[in-house]
């Protein structure tokens, strides 16, 4: 086995430390920097009490809170530079754009994964712009999704509004059955299942926003703007929050405004586009 690149990691988070752990793992030789004293060093790494010190090593891995963060760390002292810092796709553009103009070799990825997956196949690291992956094989399945540096934190934040609208409804729905004393053990079987199967639905409802057709003969979104009002009405009378309801009852409701009544759910995607 050849000698492998040193690697510093800034940031000593939570994700950043698994990722520290992680490299230490696959045998590289690894310096860590945090801004504050407080975390704890990884077993095996050096730490430094500086950024520039960091900086010596052939790769930085950034894993910090924002990117405001790490703005006033970068410098042309950098080799290469592995962002996992998470922030919008434009951010990362900027971050490439200077990378560019500093001979900075740059690679930016979004971690899909909790700490405790690193590591390992479960974690899915998302890549885009340089293509040369470098150290990303330590810390799970690397996953190129583009030449443009933007793309891996786009892809980053479609999935968790995926997730996030998912807990959401969860939640509200647990909420709404709980004012009736059943358990969330009780209920949530159920949901796993409706979500399985709401998850096979996906492929056609996105060919449908592709092809722009949403001629349907199943579900109507007047039949939904209906239901949402329903569902809307019930957790008001129940006593809970309608925040989550009302927003979707809002959209859908704009999209029947706007002649889509007739059509397909997956027609909300053009109020959406507005």
């Amino acid at each position: 086995m050849g000698i492998k690149k040193t690697v510093s990691v800034l940031g000593l988070g939570r994700m950043g430390s698994a990722l520290a752990t992680a490299l230490v793992g696959e045998g590289y030789e690894v310096t860590v920097w945090n801004r504050s004293e407080d975390k704890p060093t990884p077993a095996n790494t050096t730490r430094v009490k500086t950024p520039e010190e960091a900086f010596k090593s052939d790769v930085v891995v950034t894993c910090l809170s924002t990117y405001d963060a790490q703005q006033p760390l970068l410098t042309n002292e950098i080799k290469t530079l592995v962002n996992l810092t998470s922030g919008t796709p434009e951010q990362a553009r900027a971050t490439a754009r200077w990378a560019k103009d500093n001979g900075v070799e740059y690679v930016d990825g979004v971690i899909m994964a909790v700490p405790q997956q690193i590591g390992t196949p479960q974690a899915r690291i998302l890549f885009s712009g340089n293509e040369n992956h470098h150290v990303l094989d330590a810390f799970g399945e690397p996953f190129h999704v583009g030449e443009d540096a933007g793309l891996a934190a786009l892809y980053d934040l479609a999935l968790l509004g995926i997730m996030w609208a998912t807990f959401g409804g969860y939640l509200q729905a647990v909420a709404l059955m709980g004012t009736e004393g059943i358990a969330p053990e009780q209920f949530t079987p159920m949901a796993a299942d409706w979500l399985n199967e709401l998850g096979a639905m996906l492929p056609e409802m996105g060919a449908e926003t592709r092809s722009k057709s949403y001629e349907t003969d199943v579900s109507a979104l007047d039949i939904n703007v209906s239901g949402l009002r329903m569902l809307t009405d019930a957790n008001r009378e129940q006593g809970l929050d309608t925040t989550i309801p009302q927003a979707l009852h809002d959209l859908f409701e704009r999209a029947q405004r706007s002649g889509h009544g007739a059509h397909s759910i997956a027609s909300v995607i053009e109020e959406i586009r507005k």
